[in-house]
């Protein structure tokens, strides 16, 4: 399967993948995916 440069996770799916992140209860191999979802996610743009 090819991958595009330019792919990026939704905002939703980063959030829900943040939160997985965050449970002490999640398991490693789902923590991996969620960790993979998130480096895949848009910066996050501050406002002045």
């Amino acid at each position: 399967m090819s991958k595009s440069k330019n792919e990026q996770t939704s905002k939703s799916v980063a959030s829900k993948a943040s939160k997985l992140l965050s449970n002490p209860n999640t398991p490693k191999a789902v923590k991996s995916v969620a960790a993979s979802a998130l480096t895949q996610a848009a910066p996050n743009k501050k406002k002045k």
